[in-house]
């Protein structure tokens, strides 16, 4: 009546974690999406999208709410809070208009930004002791 569990089911459940997912030009999405593998859009999106892969917005696509993901490669139009753990780049025609939280940031000549921007670790302050033992912080 019951079946051993079939040893391929594991690897095909592994492959499928890696696959590229797409919102075409043209569809619009309201709603969350959630991922494990990477995620084009060239369509519209107006909600929160959260991939632990690559998000690439295309010349065409808009996304509206919030991003989270490793690396994202951003050409269309962004209205929407934005965190990459990794790196986000921002390519000559994207449009950005939000708050980024970033580990490192590439704009190309021509991309239009506004907000601010977080980037890297955070800075501590460091004090220092001068001659007569009093302290003071430590400047570049």
């Amino acid at each position: 009546m019951f079946s051993k569990p079939n040893p391929n089911m594991a690897q095909t459940n592994e492959k499928n974690s890696g696959a590229v997912n797409a919102i075409g030009q043209g569809s619009t999405i309201k709603g969350d999406i959630t991922t494990d593998g990477d995620l084009r859009i060239d369509g519209t999106l107006k909600g929160t999208v959260n991939t632990k892969g690559r998000l690439v917005l295309g010349e065409t696509g808009l996304i509206e709410g919030e991003i989270i993901c490793q690396n994202a490669l951003i050409s269309g139009t962004v209205k929407a809070k934005i965190q990459v753990t990794e790196l986000l780049s921002l390519r000559a025609k994207a449009n950005l208009h939000g708050d980024i939280i970033t580990n490192k940031l590439s704009v190309e000549p021509g991309a239009n930004f506004t907000g601010s921007c977080s980037m890297g670790a955070s800075v501590k302050n460091i004090t220092t002791t001068d001659t007569n033992g009093k302290a003071r912080e430590k400047t570049a």
